[in-house]
């Protein structure tokens, strides 16, 4: 997905947990433990067995060609429109990764310039070298550490149950923890946010985060600051055997660049026709 797709706030707001005996049971069956006992389960295993859920749904995804539609607009400080900006693409599974393939920017077929790209990208993913496939695993599970923190960094409420797009799901309230010292690059954000959170109780996928900026901080060697009272709501959607994938993304953020320079970012992401890649070695966990 685009880098925003994976914006920081979108990781706080939503994953949940760290490792754990119960965890690790869950990955092998994440639907067991609720049928046995579901009226037993607190916020915490609750948030652990999503999270075991959450781990198996990344490794499928990994698995599956999409489209993905981004509609990104830019106000300046007097909330006027300074640039717009459309654009689709499909995702494709090449060498075990996924490739950007652009169908459509603003209305108009890729130019010249970008189908280059798109086969110089293809290219070289194609003919990926044994370090350079190592390393670029070892970037995707350094962006998914941060799952290993979330349990220590904040405190979970269960809050209610209620029913999402036909779902039955927990609800629960997520509050920074007093004190959490921050172990990972995404740990000093962890303070700074809150959000609630809606799991499946069949299979503990997520249905839907929504999540706020409380403090404001920064990103990008302190290029940018994320300004307190911006937004994100994630939806997620089953895609059969308990694989959940994202549906809709909008993040409503207000931005200061550079210390002076005021933005107000409107993203509204949106994920569809997921289909199974051919020849892949993904088999669903029932």
């Amino acid at each position: 997905m685009r880098i925003l797709a994976r914006f920081p706030a979108l990781t706080i707001f939503a994953a949940l947990g760290v490792s754990s005996p119960l965890l690790a049971q869950a990955a092998a069956n994440p639907t067991l433990n609720s049928e046995q006992n579901p009226s037993s389960l607190g916020a915490r295993q609750i948030v652990e067995l999503s999270v075991a859920a959450t781990e198996r749904n990344w490794y499928a995804r990994d698995h599956y060609t999409f489209t993905e539609r981004d509609d990104d607009r830019r106000l300046d400080s007097h909330g006027s429109l300074k640039s717009e900006d459309a654009s689709v693409t499909q995702m494709i599974v090449v060498n075990g990764a996924h490739l950007q393939q652009i169908v459509e920017h603003n209305g108009r077929p890729p130019s010249a310039a970008e189908q280059k790209k798109a086969l110089e990208d293809l290219d070289k993913l194609q003919h990926e070298t044994p370090e350079q496939r190592s390393l670029r695993l070892r970037n995707e599970e350094e962006n998914k550490s941060f799952l290993r923190e979330i349990l220590n960094a904040f405190d979970f409420q269960l809050v209610g149950e209620e029913s999402v797009d036909g779902r039955q799901a927990y609800v629960l309230q997520a509050t920074p923890h007093p004190g959490y010292q921050a172990t990972g690059k995404y740990g000093k954000m962890f303070s700074k946010v809150a959000g609630r959170l809606w799991v499946d109780k069949q299979d503990f996928g997520w249905i839907k985060v929504d999540g706020e900026v409380t403090q404001s901080f920064s990103m990008g060697l302190f290029v940018a600051r994320v300004q307190r009272g911006s937004h994100i709501l994630l939806n997620e959607s089953c895609v059969g055997d308990g694989v959940w994938v994202p549906a809709r993304i909008e993040v409503r953020a207000s931005a200061r660049i550079l210390f002076v320079k005021s933005l107000d970012i409107d993203r509204i992401l949106t994920y569809s026709n997921y289909v199974l890649a051919p020849g892949t070695a993904f088999t669903a966990v029932k």
